[in-house]
């Protein structure tokens, strides 16, 4: 299948960087370059194209609101084009609540060997979003006043999740039915350095349990969510009777940095059966390993169902390997969870 694909870029030079990145590709057509919301809102109609790349700054309509507007008369899969800035990064996450599948930092101009590694990056990322599951953004649930307190008390327990393209939206969704007093939850979200600490920030503002980023070597504690940097391998090790965080600058694993696996591999050391994995919606097979070795090693195990993941990919190759426990709903992930902890024994770390 040729994908086709529309580029819409106030910048004419990075129009001519796609468009000849898109046209190199042999399972993918450029079907047109467009300046600005009003040109690209004509060549939707006219292309009909399977992928969009979408500029967050533009002029007279910015890229937010065409985004908007497309997805609620025409969803398509729409990869965002952002800027490395604490502005930039909210405004990426913003577009990612409306229905965009996923976003890439706009290439380093003249910089040869960068450039290969963007062309990789652009390519892999349209095609992911050609087979994504798009649908017009739900309406936002609002209050999370209503979140009930769990009877778990304590420090032993400790959630793990993994997510890829799609996940800061499902992550978002889970962590918002999350009491006060939840356990102590460690995320690996595949995402670039710079936009971590802005994602960590929204989450917190919205949720009841606090969530950061990550440093590294502060003690995991109840009702904190631990996110990890966008550079950095983030572990789980035991440090007498205390778990924390350690984060590792070491080779990609399994084509990622943060690495999924890294984090469930660490746990199965450091918890066994205390730890809860969760592995959500994404591209590739990141997680499916150390989800296994979780449930092999007696932790409650979850993985999100095909029906609500945009890309169906890390879970359906955990689910393959039979590392779930249980394949639930995104609607529901949340309740099954803290249900699943508070059936779990209280439990020591002996």
């Amino acid at each position: 299948m040729t994908i086709k694909v529309l580029v819409v870029d106030d910048s004419a030079l990075i129009r001519q960087i796609l468009g000849e990145i898109i046209k190199s590709e042999p399972d993918m057509q450029l079907v047109g370059a467009a300046p600005d919301a009003f040109v690209a809102k004509k060549l939707v109609q006219e292309t009909q194209p399977d992928v969009i790349t979408l500029d967050i700054e533009m002029p007279k309509v910015d890229g937010l609101r065409f985004l908007e507007v497309l997805m609620s008369a025409r969803p398509t899969p729409v990869v965002m084009i952002s800027t490395l800035t604490e502005k930039g990064a909210d405004a990426t996450f913003r577009s990612l609540e409306l229905g965009a599948v996923d976003f890439v930092a706009k290439p380093k101009i003249g910089v040869a060997e960068g450039m290969a590694a963007y062309h990789e990056m652009i390519v892999e990322k349209i095609r992911t979003a050609a087979r994504a599951r798009v649908k017009k953004p739900a309406k936002s649930k609002g209050d999370v006043s209503t979140v009930k307190s769990i009877s778990y008390q304590g420090t032993e327990k400790l959630i793990a999740i993994g997510a890829s393209t799609g996940g800061t939206e499902a992550i978002k969704e889970i962590l918002s039915t999350f009491p006060a007093n939840a356990p102590a939850t460690i995320i690996t979200q595949h995402m670039p350095a710079g936009f971590t600490t802005t994602y960590a920030k929204r989450l917190n503002s919205i949720c009841h349990i606090t969530v950061r980023e990550a440093r590294g070597g502060e003690r995991l504690l109840p009702g904190q969510a631990y996110i990890a940097p966008g550079d950095k391998h983030m572990e789980v090790e035991r440090s007498g009777a205390d778990y924390r965080i350690r984060l590792t600058d070491g080779p990609r694993v399994s084509g990622h940095k943060p690495s999924v696996d890294t984090l469930f591999y660490s746990l199965c050391k450091s918890a066994g059966s205390n730890a809860i994995g969760i592995l959500l919606t994404g591209m590739g097979s990141d997680g499916a390993t150390g989800l296994l070795e979780l449930y092999n090693g007696g932790s409650e195990t979850f993985c999100q169902d095909e029906a609500s993941c945009i890309v169906y990919g890390m879970p359906k190759v955990a689910i393959e390997k039979g590392a779930a426990k249980s394949i639930v709903s995104l609607s529901n992930m949340g309740k099954e969870i803290l249900q699943a902890v508070d059936k779990m024994d209280a439990g020591s770390r002996l």
